[in-house]
């Protein structure tokens, strides 16, 4: 177990108490809404915040537990840190920024180099490393700064919204980049997200804190499948299709199509929030570009909605109102047709 940590600390009115155990190969994904605590809980972790109370564990070595007086500073911990901005040295080139946590372990001068230079030529930028950070684009450096945080091999990885900062397709390719160079590294990695794609695509397991307090945790199907609040539903709840895209046609992995707003090419996710997808008891004769039939298999109440899922040549699960349950007397087993606007399904590049 790479990590074992009980964070508590308060500020104020606030207060996070979250325990969390992370092993070795495995990527958890955090997720939350603002003001949940979720940047406090990686400062705790990285002992940028010190515990008021709990014990933090990383690769077996205890480096906080205030009742016993532990407290390891920063630059004494098994960590690489992501941050959403990059935070890269704007004085030193690009191969200097990927040796300087090498360097900080006291790794001699030409070993960090030549090592930093091996994690440019994997992320494809071994012909930038003269250059300074303010020449790159978003993509590149967050690439660098992976590649940085990667480099001394630490034990736990902390990744804080790497992609956030990023535009639609530049974000695609460095998740997809994400997720190859991650396959290498063999220590615990939580990675802090509010985009249900990031979370869906790359997780192991997800952890939701809500309020200071881990309210869930588990894989996405689970998640997904017992929804234990109204925010948890509206971030797991959607619908996520692998496809390929001609024009605006998406012919997806099970054979069903999609029609879509705008063109595209090649491999895809095709995203369809619970909430867009409206529920008929007979075919529609409306504008929408997407229409199927199929079986109701499931009803899940949370609060004043219903989370629907219809099974049929295309899954889909519908969010709809209670009142509108009982108007169209729908049950399981019941015999309807889906319908989305090609509006409303966001595509990215896979």
């Amino acid at each position: 177990m790479s990590l074992q940590a009980h964070v508590r600390v308060a500020f104020g009115a606030f207060s996070l108490d979250a325990e969390v155990c992370v092993d070795d190969d495995e990527l958890c994904v955090l997720v939350g809404p603002n003001g949940a605590g979720k940047t406090t809980f990686l400062r705790a972790l990285s002992g940028l915040l010190p515990l008021d109370d709990g014990c933090v564990r990383i690769a077996g070595d205890v480096v906080d537990n205030p009742r016993d007086d532990v407290f390891v500073p920063p630059e004494g911990r098994s960590i690489g840190v992501v941050f959403q901005d990059s935070l890269l040295f704007p004085h030193m080139t690009v191969l200097e920024n990927v040796a300087f946590g090498l360097r900080a372990r006291a790794v001699r001068r030409p070993q960090a180099r030549a090592r930093a230079l091996e994690w440019l030529e994997r992320i494809g930028l071994a012909d930038r490393r003269d250059d300074r950070p303010g020449t790159l684009s978003g993509g590149q450096a967050q690439r660098v700064a992976l590649a940085r945080a990667l480099a001394p091999e630490p034990a736990l990885l902390l990744l804080d919204e790497p992609l956030a900062a990023l535009d639609v397709q530049h974000r695609a390719s460095v998740r997809r980049e994400l997720r190859e160079l991650l396959a290498g590294f063999h220590g615990a990695r939580i990675l802090v997200t509010h985009d249900a794609v990031d979370a869906l695509t790359l997780a192991d397991r997800i952890m939701i804190l809500e309020e200071g307090r881990i309210t869930q945790v588990g894989t996405a199907d689970n998640i997904a499948a017992r929804p234990r609040s109204a925010y948890v539903a509206d971030l797991v709840g959607v619908n996520l299709f692998h496809g390929t895209a001609t024009g605006q046609t998406i012919r997806l992995t099970g054979g069903a199509t999609l029609t879509v707003a705008e063109h595209h090419d090649g491999p895809v996710l095709a995203v369809v929030a619970p909430s867009a997808v409206v529920l008929h008891e007979t075919a529609p004769a409306g504008t929408a570009r997407n229409v199927w039939p199929g079986v109701i298999v499931g009803l899940e109440r949370y609060g004043d909605r219903v989370r629907v899922r219809v099974d049929g040549a295309l899954p889909i699960v519908a969010d709809v109102t209670a009142e509108a349950i009982s108007a169209l007397g729908l049950r399981v087993d019941s015999r309807v047709w889906a319908a989305v606007k090609a509006t409303e399904i966001a595509v990215f590049p896979s």
